[in-house]
């Protein structure tokens, strides 16, 4: 396992982050099974895990808590904020009053008296920037968090987020996640480069697409048992969009290709796939989610591999650079793109 730097805070953290979004009612429901991935991912070399309040309704919080309580030093964990949490209409997003209370309900899910990185999940159009830093930056001074990072923000908002930083003289963003495949490659545009000029982290989520570059789906094949596109799945059904299934005709064509580049170059479709996101210099360390340990034994092979020019090359002319393939939803809404906001009122 190799190890980079986060952004500029001086922390090294694994080339792979054990994500944990499966673990819980949203994937894998076996909790002695998730401890045992999570202690494998950590006798391996992964010292970095990230996960978030709003998978599994807080239980996967609780499983990682669990799974690091005699190795806490040596573990680097991420959370997020953001999302509903319950129904009362405060019980999400990005303001004072409920960042304040969220970060508590993490810490006591993950039994642990501080959060390494905090990052807001998504940003919250509604809330000022400056108000949802100044929150997070109070939190960093009682010790609660050390560092702060966001997710699935646009680039001009990261680049925004670091200007009211320097304003307001808050804590900053360190590092950014943000979805990157072969199959999302949008981020190459504006994202990757402003967090490269403002030395940010990157840490992508959704390398492998959904577990289309894993090969699982091929055309003609029923979906394997407990994946997205799996009928009986009720958690994972819900996950997939409409212009996925619409446009899978593209990413069944896409994979095809992608398989004879990977046999070419001796690896799998996940191998390559994951040593295709690790390999731009933007990128500190790659979220995996494995369900099962045998997701991640194939996701621990790919840490070691290094593509070469030819081969990132070849993978160009299937997905262009800076191109998404259709379908593709990074969970960046611009209500300046709202019908009543491009119209003068009567």
């Amino acid at each position: 396992m190799h190890y980079r730097t986060l952004g500029t805070t001086g922390v090294t953290v694994s080339v792979q982050c054990l994500g944990a979004m499966m673990f819980g009612q949203l994937g894998n429901t076996d909790v002695d099974d998730c401890l045992g991935i999570i202690g494998r991912a950590l006798d391996s070399g992964i010292n970095f895990i990230d996960t978030a309040d709003v998978y599994s309704g807080g239980q996967s919080e609780e499983i990682v808590g669990q799974a690091v309580r005699t190795r806490r030093d040596e573990v680097v964990i991420a959370t997020k904020c953001f999302y509903p949490m319950g129904p009362d209409a405060n019980q999400r997003g990005g303001s004072r009053r409920w960042i304040t209370r969220a970060v508590d309900a993490s810490l006591r899910r993950l039994g642990t008296d501080y959060i390494d990185l905090y990052q807001v999940h998504k940003l919250d159009w509604d809330t000022d920037l400056e108000e949802t830093l100044g929150a997070l930056t109070d939190l960093v001074r009682q010790g609660k968090v050390l560092y702060l990072g966001s997710s699935s923000f646009p680039a001009d908002w990261i680049v925004e987020a670091q200007w009211a930083a320097a304003r307001r003289h808050t804590e900053r963003f360190v590092c950014e996640q943000s979805q990157y495949s072969i199959f999302a490659r949008s981020v190459e545009q504006a994202v990757l480069p402003a967090c490269s000029r403002h030395r940010m982290a990157m840490i992508p989520w959704s390398p492998l697409a959904g577990g289309w570059l894993t090969g699982k789906y091929r055309r003609g094949e029923n979906a394997p048992a407990g994946s997205r596109f799996d009928p009986a799945n009720p958690f994972m059904r819900g996950s997939v969009s409409t212009a996925e299934e619409r446009t899978s005709a593209v990413r069944y064509d896409a994979v095809e290709a992608l398989h004879v580049i990977a046999e070419q170059a001796g690896l799998s479709l996940t191998e390559l796939a994951l040593a295709f996101v690790g390999s731009h210099p933007a990128i500190t360390s790659t979220i995996v989610g494995p369900r099962t340990m045998r997701h991640l034994d194939d996701a621990l092979a790919a840490a070691e591999i290094r593509l070469g020019g030819d081969v990132l090359d070849a993978i160009d002319k299937v997905v262009s650079p800076g191109t998404d393939l259709p379908g593709i939803d990074h969970f960046v809404h611009r209500p300046a793109l709202d019908a009543a906001a491009r119209r003068r009122p009567q």
